[in-house]
């Protein structure tokens, strides 16, 4: 991390944000409907979650492996995650491998 980017403060310390908290405490709901309405970037807050899935990730674990180094330097050079796309591959081969073989 760059020194200049390193903010020191004490404890208790707050700095003064920008926002006009006054106005926002101001704004009706309906103010705040039609804000929504006119903003091209907000999305629909209709969203059914009635058939949600919540998905846990499958638990990890920790090895150490021996790859060639223009293997590894291939991921690495995409940038962070290179660990999670080398399991994406390696998982892709065993559901490759794993798949019913079809009858002729």
């Amino acid at each position: 991390m760059k020194k200049e980017n390193i903010v020191t403060r004490k404890w208790g310390d707050r700095r003064k944000g920008k926002t006009d908290w006054a106005r926002v405490d101001a704004l009706t709901d309906e103010d705040i409907a039609e804000a929504v309405a006119n903003d091209p970037d907000a999305a629909p807050i209709d969203i059914d979650w009635s058939d949600a899935v919540l998905v846990i990730p499958a638990r990890k674990k920790a090895i150490s492996i021996r790859v060639d180094e223009d293997v590894l330097d291939f991921f690495k050079k995409e940038g962070e995650g290179y660990q999670r796309r080398i399991n994406a591959v390696l998982r892709s081969y065993v559901q490759q491998k794993t798949k019913p073989k079809k009858r002729a």
